[in-house]
């Protein structure tokens, strides 16, 4: 969640008194009051809101809200002008590929205008931008900018120019090592060897996404009337709906938009901002299914009006701002908060049921705790791993393509994890100079691809460092022993490949094997940069989970 300040003088003139029926009115909304000051109000804006970061973008909302100006706000949106238009250059494709961008012309800018919109520029950057990782925006005076834009790569020592609150010019590099805004982002950068920079038609540098803005060229003032705003990144529509969000406050404060033509490349063509409202169904029955009540179509439209959309006919407008529609269950939210939380009368259901913890919850608890009495800490890692992880690492040649990928995957944990051992090491290796020994275990779901169909199973591992093969064959044994079940070792023929060879073994359980025990190669321990001997053992939990339930 986000804290945003906002102007308490303002807020009274422009929405109505903050007396407690208003904080009330305020927290119902979805938005709760964290303080009240003498010259600030500070509301908690939810990651699900990013449109209601500005005290623009909050007043347009709220107010419909109050029933003051209900159903969606409509933008005019100009046609670009002669040279509104960027042209985006292949060189930024491997380095931050896209970008929407606005002019916004007319502004009267003050203090308070300026500090709204730096605000909200940073808090998009912290909340939907993941600290400027996945989008950056910058806003520039259109007045010291010659049109078109053009958005490249260059070599770091190729750029030179003044950034913000410096009083010399600098190189991309010397922005990363010297400047405080170039110290904090610079792992964005690290390892590029060509940084990205917007650059007028002069060849005057405006900025270096996603670090700083240019001060001769990116610094806004009281004195700006027009603007040129853009928002870079990996993702087109995230970047779209951030342009909407930041246009649209500044229409807000008086500003008129205007489109802008992005090129990329010599074919392709987008036109940005677009301010068009998505369309979605809603059911009525839906809507009063999910919240127990029983309103008509009239009182549907009024309560979804009043959220800041359209209704006609079982079909609702959605703002172009709004990034949290994603599905009917989210314009039915909108109806709840509309309606009133306060005003849902609870029920007690008219059955009767007693509450039972599942046997395999239980069977999973038992082994758990028989496995900490020993002084092991249990871990939780992702069901997301990487490729490298699961398989360069841990020299797992013959398992190569057989992983689950997830399809679209915005990070580089992109597959199904098929094994917990490669997550033990992973823990190991991101504790080296903690104290040893080192004794852990993670009983949890693995992943594997059966006839096209993906079959969830219950896995545990139990790794030590220093550790060797008849420690942890002792704590199988121990564990086996104390759930009443036995098990049995015989020579490994086919262990994985993370195991040394002649030191490991496979595990049978009801004459079935459940998984391998042995210590982890030493090649395999410098794949991780651990220091010590490392011995572990993975089981399948399933046969054993089924004979405990019963």
């Amino acid at each position: 969640m986000a804290i945003v300040n906002f102007n308490k003088k303002l807020f009274e003139q422009e929405i109505g008194t903050l007396d407690s029926n208003m904080q009330n009115r305020v927290a119902m909304f979805g938005t709760p009051v964290e303080s009240v000051g003498g010259e600030e109000i500070q509301i908690e804006v939810f990651p699900n809101r990013p449109d209601l970061l500005s005290y623009s973008g909050f007043r347009r909302s709220f107010l419909a809200f109050l029933e003051k100006s209900v159903g969606l706000k409509e933008y005019k949106v100009n046609k670009p002008e002669k040279d509104y238009r960027v042209i985006i250059d292949s060189s930024v494709k491997d380095v931050r590929p896209y970008t929407a961008c606005a002019i916004v012309r007319g502004l009267s800018l003050d203090d308070e205008k300026i500090k709204e919109l730096i605000e909200i520029q940073e808090k998009l950057h912290i909340t939907i931008g993941r600290k400027r990782k996945k989008m950056a925006i910058g806003i520039y005076p259109l007045e010291k900018i010659k049109l078109p834009i053009t958005f490249k790569a260059i070599e770091p020592d190729k750029i030179k120019f003044m950034p913000l609150e410096s009083d010399k010019e600098l190189s991309g590099l010397e922005i990363l090592h010297k400047h405080p805004a170039g110290k904090e982002y610079a792992h964005l950068l690290a390892g590029k060897v060509k940084f990205p920079v917007f650059v007028d038609a002069n060849n005057e540098v405006l900025s270096m996404p996603p670090i700083i803005n240019s001060q001769t060229t990116g610094r806004v003032d009281s004195k700006t009337k027009d603007v040129f705003v853009e928002c870079s990144g990996f993702d087109f529509d995230v970047l779209k709906t951030c342009l909407n969000i930041i246009t649209t406050t500044m229409a807000e404060m008086g500003g008129k938009i205007y489109q802008m033509e992005i090129k990329f490349g010599l074919t392709k063509q987008e036109t940005t901002p677009d301010l068009k409202p998505r369309e979605m169904k809603l059911s009525l029955q839906n809507a009063n299914k999910l919240l127990g009540l029983n309103l008509n179509e009239k009182q549907l439209k009024q309560h979804i009006e009043k959220m800041g959309y359209n209704y006609s006919k079982g079909k609702v407008k959605i703002p172009s701002w709004r990034a949290d529609i994603l599905h009917e269950v989210d314009l039915i939210e909108d109806v709840a908060i509309s309606y009133g939380y306060e005003n849902f009368i609870p029920e007690i259901p008219k059955i009767s049921t007693t509450g039972l913890e599942d046997p395999t919850e239980t069977a999973k608890r038992k082994i758990s705790e028989i496995i900490s009495g020993l002084g092991f800490i249990e871990v939780s890692n992702y069901h997301l791993t990487t490729k490298n992880d699961q398989e360069e690492k841990m020299n797992a040649v013959s398992s190569k393509g057989t992983f689950i990928e997830v399809i679209g995957s915005k990070t580089e944990y992109n597959i199904l994890r098929e094994n917990l051992s490669h997550y033990m090491l992973k823990n190991f290796s991101e504790n080296v100079d903690s104290e040893y020994p080192q004794k852990i275990f993670e009983i949890g779901r693995v992943f594997t691809s059966e006839n096209s169909e993906i079959k969830e199973k219950e896995f545990l591992s139990l790794a030590v460092s220093p550790g060797n093969f008849t420690e942890v064959k002792q704590m199988l044994e121990y564990v086996f022993r104390m759930i009443d079940k036995k098990v049995e070792l015989k020579e490994a023929l086919d262990a994985p490949e993370h195991f040394i060879e002649g030191r490991t073994a496979e595990i049978i359980f009801n004459k079935k094997r459940i998984g391998f025990i042995g210590e982890v190669h030493p090649r395999v321990l410098r794949n991780w940069k651990i220091k010590m001997p490392v011995a572990l053992f993975e089981i399948n939990l399933d046969d054993v989970l089924e004979e405990l339930e019963n």
